[in-house]
């Protein structure tokens, strides 16, 4: 269960990451959307857990290894936004949110676009590894 405090550290840097991430995928002319979709905070407040969702998909692996790789940027720029509400900056640790995709597809299954007995090939990507 989480506190007051660590929600409220999470919704401060949510509201903040969506800024910082959004201007930088806007400058660097990408033509993607990046939404922060979630942020779990530890309860020692030293980590944070960001959650977020790219869209096209196509593109999000390129852009997860950017964002990873400039994580000290993104942490620095965040620490000077929120200077005066936080005294530390968690430490960032981002992740895919694919929960769209996901739900995406089982309403294509729901709507019987994605007939297995149609095309036998979309059998392989179902299984469970």
């Amino acid at each position: 269960m989480e506190s007051n405090r660590q929600k409220k550290i999470a919704s401060v840097l949510q509201t903040d990451l969506v800024d910082v991430l959004q201007s930088a995928a806007r400058s660097g002319n990408l033509g993607v959307i990046i939404s922060v979709t979630k942020v779990n905070v530890t309860v020692d407040l030293s980590i944070a857990k960001v959650y977020l969702s790219v869209f096209p998909t196509d593109k999000r692996t390129e852009l997860m290894e950017g964002i990873k790789s400039n994580t000290p940027k993104i942490k620095h720029e965040l620490a000077q936004r929120t200077r005066h509400q936080l005294r530390r900056m968690p430490e960032l640790q981002f992740y895919v949110d694919d929960s769209l995709e996901y739900i995406d597809q089982i309403e294509r299954s729901l709507k019987g676009l994605d007939n297995p007995l149609e095309s036998p090939d979309s059998l392989e990507k179902r299984k469970k590894k």
